[in-house]
């Protein structure tokens, strides 16, 4: 039978904590941990001359352990009469100048000022789970009245977040600096160990209060701490402590193939992000060799967006893939420096060992696995904030193919890539290359050199849904004989780093694109950063294009063959990433309907992880355009629906086949377009369309 209190008004009651002990007897009681747990950072802010008031003693060894090192200025009180007897008598003799008093800590007898340091092991706790936590605010102004300036609340808790946010907030009123030290629990797969961390909160009064507080967090009893501006901000910080010790528990004791488990380590020194932590376990049954028990997987900078890395899909093929009984795929983040895959791996030892699973052998071999052997590159070119998508940053990576790729980033959502394009290396700097005659130099170290030396390949996608929506082209007969020169007209609403459009500028002939984009910003970082260059075929409306396709709607008179939607949704409370839902309302697939012309299409990238959300936006689509094609992206959520207003179809037969000449057309006329740099386009038409089918 549980000895803990039911309800808050046991924890206040002297009653209560009467029938506890006498039903405990002489065996001491010791909450969150003994002296040798609690002894190095007890020693760091109590000096053993202080005069200390130990608040709710109970029946705990610590004063006594205390008191056997030198402390002998200690006075401890405790609310129940049973056991200040106990601890009186036993003692009187080993420890004569160790005294118990029967006190209750919201009114104590003592002067103000008499004491330098208040040492509390769960009676805040204790006192705070009443409803309203009147008790323990009485009992912290008493501590706060008798310490002397200079003296310090020391108290040891679990920091439930109502418990450590009434204490905090109670002495940033007061002025007084405030530190958190987390103390991390040995590993123990008892099942009664606490699965919360231990906290040691210490107060220090001062004898001006401070006009702006000082709160600080530190890992460890030596840990160096991490300074924080609002409350807000510090209960923050002991929640993700609390978080990775109820993780640590749960795998010690436990696998689940089924659920994909993540946390996120800090940097100890600035407390910002350095590394995600994914553990996967392997499915119950599977054959996993004796020796393959634990293993961490190295994600290479710049990769970590990738679909095998990012998606849980991704994440539990590479673990089997590994065919080890858990894997822990690590992440690197950005604005953080990492030296080599030897300073990672001894950064990443001590802690992952933690998430070890349960019952492997101490001395097991746990190895570190990458692509490559290296923890790949990235570099930042540029950072900046949008009024209306946040904080930017551009960055050039080498992907595992070893090519150079650019990419925008909106750091609101860091695990997605807004834009991204190849890079070459520039004629210019090709030409210096072989004049210096550089040999074997790395192409990242390339890049870091000089990012001006590289330009964007207008002729490569990054994104195969653009792809998809470039070799939809064909269901136009772009590239047939008989319409070679026929002018192909296209609205784009979402600019991105401006790939598509331009692509389609620079390799479709007679086309006119019309892109719009909300966001300013974007467009400049377009310009800036990708190789954006606008001219009379390739034309940009900043603005709403909801408001745009209603206003040309309205206007009557223009028509396009081809509009595309590749917009993303800001709000990630849904289950459509792409595009956000007012996109796919009847009322706006009407009008763009409107705008096409009698043979026109329809490209919309859809993103729905939600099964039934994703039948209801076809349901949609389909009510206003009848023939609708599906290419669903490998390894991608996205699919592009190719849409028109022709006669409904049941199945693909009588479309796809004529499709085969057509792609054959369009990719010639593509190959015969080269771009003033002589490049050619990277794609491949037939090989898009094969996977057509009808939604």
């Amino acid at each position: 039978m549980s000895l803990l209190p039911r309800t808050a008004e046991e924890f206040s009651s002297a009653e209560y904590w009467e029938k506890f002990f006498k039903k405990r007897g002489e065996k001491a009681f010791e909450w969150y941990g003994d002296y040798n747990k609690l002894c190095g950072v007890l020693h760091k802010y109590i000096k053993v001359q202080d005069k200390v008031l130990v608040v709710g003693c109970g029946n705990s060894e610590l004063s006594e352990q205390l008191y056997d090192v030198g402390y002998k200025h200690l006075t401890n009180i405790d609310i129940s009469e049973t056991v200040v007897t106990h601890m009186n008598q036993r003692n009187a003799e080993r420890r004569p100048g160790l005294t118990f008093h029967q006190v209750d800590a919201t009114q104590t007898p003592y002067e103000a000022a008499s004491y330098q340091a208040a040492l509390d092991k769960g009676t805040l706790d204790a006192m705070a789970s009443e409803e309203e936590g009147a008790l323990a605010r009485n009992m912290l102004t008493e501590v706060g009245r008798v310490l002397t300036a200079g003296g310090r609340y020391v108290c040891v808790t679990l920091a439930q977040e109502s418990v450590i946010k009434l204490a905090v907030e109670h002495f940033v009123q007061l002025g007084w600096a405030v530190r958190l030290h987390c103390l991390q629990e040995e590993s123990s797969a008892q099942e009664d160990s606490f699965a919360l961390p231990v906290f040691v909160l210490v107060c220090t009064k001062f004898r001006q209060p401070m006009p702006t507080p000082i709160l600080e967090m530190c890992l460890g009893e030596d840990g160096a701490p991490v300074r924080h501006t609002q409350v807000l901000e510090l209960l923050s910080a002991v929640r993700e402590y609390q978080a990775y010790s109820v993780l640590r528990k749960r795998l010690r004791t436990s696998t689940d193939a089924s659920s994909t488990l993540s946390l996120t380590l800090c940097h100890t020194k600035t407390g910002l992000p350095r590394y995600t932590l994914t553990v996967q376990d392997c499915p119950p049954g599977a054959k996993v060799p004796r020796s393959n028990q634990f293993a961490i997987f190295i994600v290479p900078q710049g990769s970590e967006t990738a679909w095998l890395y990012s998606s849980s899909e991704g994440q539990k093929q590479l673990a089997a893939s590994a065919n080890f009984r858990r894997l822990v795929i690590v992440a690197m983040h950005r604005n953080q420096e990492y030296t080599d895959m030897q300073a990672v791996q001894s950064e990443l030892s001590p802690m992952v060992m933690d998430l070890a699973p349960p019952g492997m052998p101490a001395n097991q071999q746990v190895p570190f696995l990458s692509v490559g052997g290296d923890l790949g590159w990235r570099e930042e070119v540029s950072r900046g904030v949008s009024q209306l998508s946040g904080e930017y940053c551009v960055e050039n990576v080498k992907g595992e193919d070893g090519e150079l790729y650019r990419r925008l980033v909106f750091l609101s959502n860091a695990a997605l890539v807004q834009s991204e394009s190849r890079l070459v290396q520039s004629k210019t700097a090709s030409g210096l290359k072989k004049k210096n005659k550089t040999k074997n130099k790395p192409t990242a170290a390339l890049a870091s050199s000089s990012s001006a030396s590289l330009s964007v390949d207008s002729g490569f996608l990054c994104c195969t849904h653009h792809e998809v929506m470039v070799a939809g082209l064909a269901m136009l007969g772009v590239g047939m004989p008989k319409s070679k020169d026929v002018p192909v007209s296209v609205l784009l609403v979402g600019l991105g780093g401006g790939g598509l459009p331009q692509f389609l500028r620079d390799f479709v002939p007679s086309v006119t694109v019309e892109v719009v984009e909300l966001d300013p910003t974007v467009l400049e970082v377009a310009k800036k950063w990708f190789g954006f260059t606008p001219d009379d075929r390739l034309t940009v409306t900043l603005g709403d294009g909801l408001e745009r396709i209603s206003a040309l709607n309205k206007e009557g008179g223009r028509l396009f063959d081809v509009i595309m939607f590749d917009v993303d949704n800001k709000d990630s409370s849904v289950g459509m990433s792409c595009p956000p839902a007012a996109f796919v309302e009847t009322t706006i697939l009407q009008k763009v309907s409107n705008l096409l012309t009698p043979k026109g299409l329809f490209m919309l990238n859809l993103a729905c992880r939600d099964s039934a959300l994703r039948k209801s936006v076809l349901e949609r689509v389909s009510g206003v355009f009848p023939n609708i094609l599906s290419r669903k992206i490998e390894e991608e959520i996205n699919e592009v629906l190719l849409c028109s207003r022709g006669e409904e179809t049941s199945d693909s037969t009588c479309i796809l086949p004529s499709l085969t000449q057509a792609a054959k057309n369009l990719q010639s006329v593509l190959d015969s377009n080269r771009t003033e740099s002589d490049r050619r386009p990277h794609i491949d038409i037939a090989e898009l369309l094969k996977d057509l089918k009808v939604a």
